[in-house]
């Protein structure tokens, strides 16, 4: 029976040692909390950042889109208008050519 007393006694003396440790633990694991809800809220913060860069890049690319749209229905009714220009210079030159010839 004394053997058992010893072995409780021990026992609790560790136990209370066990305790005494946990303080420095519980601040450890309190510390974590925070820096982990802190985390959390960069990490919400980066996200909400990197939302609006792709709808910023997705309305820049539209827009560059549009322009190039743009200028190729530009490049095309001056290609169309070059076309009558060459064609009216030709009609000018023959007329000229005929009336030279005359």
């Amino acid at each position: 029976m004394r053997l058992n007393v010893g072995l409780a006694a021990a026992l609790v003396a560790v136990g209370l040692a066990g305790c005494a440790d946990l303080t420095p633990l519980q601040k450890d694991v309190d510390e974590l909390k925070t820096q982990v809800s802190r985390l959390q809220g960069e990490v919400a913060s980066v996200r909400a950042s990197a939302d609006s860069a792709a709808r910023q890049a997705a309305a820049a690319r539209q827009a560059a889109e549009s322009a190039s749209r743009t200028a190729q229905r530009a490049l095309d009714l001056a290609s169309q208008d070059q076309k009558a220009v060459d064609a009216t210079n030709e009609k000018l030159d023959r007329m000229f050519r005929r009336h030279l010839s005359k």
